[in-house]
């Protein structure tokens, strides 16, 4: 019976990676050779729609002038009228809330949000940011997040279709020479957003609203009962909703925002398992309401349940692993399944965390950065810290749901202008240098990555 289980669980994990590698390709396939949607911002004379700017900030001292002084620079009208700036102080123990009333002191479009009481985390942070904003569309960046002077215009032209209810920009590390780890993770963004959401675009499907670089329409908000101040991934929680209901989710590759991956492992392993709890509560919340939507075409509907079970992925492996091991050394002749498994979990998985081989290299064709491919092979490392760390988050996540614990939110620690002791709850000891960038770039980096109409990445 246990051989039997073993050979069954096999075989099902050969299936579930064969169709997550199959649609990874077909993705790829599309991006490169089939026809691309027209940008929004291609249509001449779209209405410009007033915007309010949320940064939800918790100890951002590091990066806070970084963020504010990009959005100075932004070429959206500086009208009241048209464009409102709110940081929200999230219970800060270090000096962002004097930092933002600077700002508040020199410009009257700026209005600083100082939260000391309530819950705390970004959803509840955007919740109460949102009773005070007046703009259409509510435009979201992470505090550690740069973006690019146009991105702005880029971000609310899609709201000319009024069917769209939110928008997503692509990011783009700017810290990737700090570590191995953060030259890997310029590789999974690279082919999570030049490829992976742009072909979800293309073929209208479920790009996903990222939670910073993006944009939803107050409106389409509203209807969905606001932002979810349970969730870890109030990001994921969004777009599902929307979707449900009927809302489309856009995304614009040129839109690019920069921002600070983590540079050491025990940075990215809290940033991971924040990630799958939240995605995995997603799952439980709204798949089968995703069956049901009216809204949504079949091939929509697939997408949806592949994009919620993408995090159930890694212990699978664990567990086909597991199980070729065992049939192995019982003597079982099961060689066929055993190299199936093998072939579908590396092509799949080996050279990035849920990202294929062929996103991650058709990304860097389209990017022109051909030199990036030779990190390819090192992606192992981040295949198999992820997939592990993937794991004990959800045993951690079910187990807490058993003895009725809520996880806990984590804030990711900032390293820009010398910092790296930014904890969640900490005091982020280490002034802001200013508006310093890091390595110097400055604002002048910005520019220097500026997307040019026309060209491959557009």
């Amino acid at each position: 019976m246990i051989l039997l289980a073993a050979k069954a669980t096999a075989l099902v994990v050969v299936f579930v990676l064969s169709v997550y590698s199959l649609r990874h390709f077909f993705f790829a396939f599309h991006r490169l050779f089939r026809p691309q949607r027209m940008n929004y911002t291609d249509l001449a004379g779209f209405h410009m729609p007033s915007v309010t700017v949320l940064i939800p900030m918790h100890n951002e001292e590091a990066v806070a002038h970084d963020v504010l002084e990009a959005l100075l620079e932004a070429d959206y009208p500086h009208d009241p009228g048209l464009l409102e700036i709110i940081p929200i102080d999230d219970h800060s123990t270090d000096g962002t809330g004097e930092i933002l009333d600077e700002y508040d002191a020199r410009y009257s479009w700026i209005k600083p949000l100082h939260r000391r009481e309530g819950r705390r985390g970004k959803a509840a942070a955007l919740r109460a940011a949102t009773r005070l904003a007046t703009g259409e569309i509510l435009i979201v960046f992470d505090a550690d997040y740069i973006p690019g002077k146009s991105l702005l215009k880029f971000l609310v032209a899609p709201f000319a279709d009024p069917e769209v209810g939110a928008v997503m920009g692509r990011v783009v590390p700017e810290n990737t020479g700090s570590s191995l780890l953060s030259r890997l993770l310029d590789l999974e963004r690279a082919g999570g957003y030049q490829i992976n959401q742009q072909a979800r675009n293309n073929l209208g499907l479920i790009p996903q609203y990222g939670g910073t670089v993006g944009g939803v329409r107050r409106e389409a908000l509203e209807t969905v009962g606001g932002w979810n101040a349970l969730s870890l991934t109030e990001d994921t929680d969004l777009t599902l909703q929307l979707a449900i209901r009927g809302w489309k989710v856009a995304y614009v590759n040129r839109a690019e925002c920069y921002e600070e991956v983590p540079v050491t492992w025990a940075v990215r392993r809290r940033q991971i398992e924040r990630w799958a709890i939240g995605h995995t509560e997603c799952l439980r919340r709204y798949l089968w309401p995703l069956l049901r939507s009216p809204y949504l075409s079949r091939k929509a509907k697939l997408d949806g349940v592949l994009l919620l079970g993408v995090y159930l992925t890694a212990p699978l492996v664990l567990l086909g692993w597991a199980a070729c091991v065992l049939l192995f050394f019982s003597g079982q002749s099961f060689l066929p399944a055993l190299a199936a498994f093998f072939l579908a979990s590396t092509c799949y998985n080996a050279v990035g965390n849920f990202a294929s081989f062929f996103e991650i290299g058709n990304s860097v064709i389209l990017d022109g950065a051909h030199a990036r491919v030779r990190l390819l092979p090192l992606n192992i490392a981040n295949f198999l810290f992820s997939t592990l760390t993937v794991s004990l988050a959800l045993a951690k996540y079910y187990g807490g749901r058993i003895l009725g614990l809520r996880p806990p939110w984590h804030k990711t620690e900032r390293y820009r202008n010398g910092n790296g002791n930014n904890h969640a709850g900490g005091n982020g000891n280490g002034g802001s240098s200013g508006n310093g960038y890091p390595n110097g770039r400055g604002l002048n980096f910005i520019r220097a990555r500026s997307i040019i109409p026309g060209s491959p990445a557009s």
